[in-house]
């Protein structure tokens, strides 16, 4: 049996030798300028995540919800922790804070963006995200709670979600905003404001998961 398997894999590595690989014909237009063309955006990826699957990030970012409150029963019962750990040597809190800054610009600017460079909604959560776990972890977990209920960013966040999924329902069935011109800032239909959306979302819920974290738990 052994030389069967053997001969198999002989005759297979000649096969790959003699028998050159299919390829495709793209004398017409590519997929990436298809997919540009129909989506009205010079980002194909965010073309494909908010116009072609647009069914499966509508559940991804449900699911990313999901997932905040889960954190916030499973730690409802747990007692506060009265330490938190932070840094407090000056270099590394100016350093620290430095890097929030430039978070911050990049999550702003992958946010209105995304959909003619690389980048998008979700990557500027996760900017948004580590500036605020950058200043988290520098500054006094009381200012941070207070600030975030100041500006009612956890209600924010939750119509953020309910106005994404509207939206997201409303380019299924067919609606959406002209696309304008390919390239420009004001392109893409929907899909920038779809952006800039998922970006608010992913962004405060990381802020109410890092807030989670430092009252349970004492750090990130």
């Amino acid at each position: 049996m052994k030389w069967i398997y053997f001969a198999a894999g002989i005759i297979l590595f000649i096969k790959m030798l003699i028998m050159p690989n299919p390829s495709a014909d793209w004398e017409e237009m590519s997929i990436v300028d298809l997919i540009s063309e129909d989506s009205g955006v010079s980002n194909t990826v965010s073309g494909i995540i908010f116009r072609n699957r647009l069914y499966d990030t509508i559940f991804e970012v449900v699911v990313f919800t999901i997932a905040i409150l889960g954190v916030g029963f499973l730690l409802a019962d747990e007692t506060p922790i009265k330490t938190v750990y932070q840094f407090s040597d000056r270099p590394s809190i100016i350093l620290a804070r430095l890097g929030a800054t430039i978070a911050a610009i990049v999550s702003f600017e992958l946010a209105i963006r995304g959909h003619l460079s690389p980048g998008g909604g979700f990557a500027a959560g996760v900017a948004g995200g580590t500036a605020i776990g950058l200043i988290a972890i520098t500054s006094s977990s009381q200012m941070m709670e207070a600030i975030y209920k100041k500006w009612h960013a956890a209600i924010l966040e939750k119509v953020s979600v309910l106005i994404f999924i509207l939206l997201a329902v409303l380019s299924l069935t067919g609606w959406d905003l002209p696309q304008g011109e390919l390239g420009s800032l004001l392109s893409g239909g929907l899909i920038p404001i779809l952006n800039i959306l998922v970006a608010l979302k992913v962004t405060l819920g990381s802020w109410a998961v890092i807030l989670l974290f430092i009252r349970y738990r004492g750090l990130l």
